[in-house]
């Protein structure tokens, strides 16, 4: 049986399917931008994903929740939490002279340390990163150890350390500075000059910058 359409019938058809192939075309078209958007590289919701990540990014932790998932170190000094820092004064290997009450308005990162133990080794490379991170004028970093200046200039020149580096041999260090005989161990002040944290061990560059984000 043969089917026969008549001349207007034939273009309603025509017409009909031209129209169904213009709307395919123009919906594959709408797609193409959100799928782009999907991939990060042309919205700004795709440079968000791209984005580098800077010091103070990571989701903000309290004290207590850093502490409690430290692994190569523990809390120490918990008496003197939330008190004022003593006003150390110290003379650094190069003889300059740092006095820890014109410090106020920054962080304070205090590490006693040895340059013959085994885990204050292991520390330094986070210590060099976390210098070359944050800028001076945001935070001030003493390494102090009770070894001769000469020692620990030709150790801090071979391991091309730039933080400030202090010799202790000489110098008695006032309350609670003075019970740091467990080495690695670090005190954080914060900028209204009261001891954030103490600590006992080998800190990761992670956990020091928890440490200093944490309120």
């Amino acid at each position: 049986m043969k089917l026969r359409y008549g001349h207007n019938a034939i273009k309603s058809i025509v017409a009909a399917s031209l129209i169904g192939l213009t709307l395919v075309v123009w919906a594959g078209c709408r797609k193409k931008p959100a799928e782009t958007a999907g991939e990060g590289t042309s919205t700004e919701t795709g440079k968000s994903l791209k984005s580098g990540t800077g010091l103070f990014t990571e989701p903000k932790l309290s004290l207590s929740e850093i502490t409690k998932s430290a692994e190569t170190w523990g809390p120490a000094f918990e008496s003197v939490w939330g008190k004022p820092a003593p006003d150390l004064t110290v003379i650094d290997i190069n003889g300059k002279t740092l006095k820890l009450s014109s410090c106020r308005g920054k962080d304070v990162l205090i590490v006693f340390w040895a340059s013959y133990l085994g885990p204050c080794r292991l520390e330094i490379p986070d210590l060099i990163e976390l210098r070359n991170t944050i800028g001076a004028d945001k935070l001030v970093m003493l390494a102090i150890s009770k070894e001769d200046a000469s020692i620990l200039k030709s150790f801090v020149d071979l391991n091309k350390i730039n933080y400030t580096v202090v010799s202790a041999s000489n110098k008695a260090m006032p309350s609670p500075f003075d019970q740091a005989n467990l080495v690695p161990s670090s005190f954080f002040i914060d900028p209204q000059g009261r001891i954030k944290l103490g600590t006992v061990g080998k800190l990761p560059i992670k956990d020091i910058k928890a440490i200093l984000q944490a309120g």
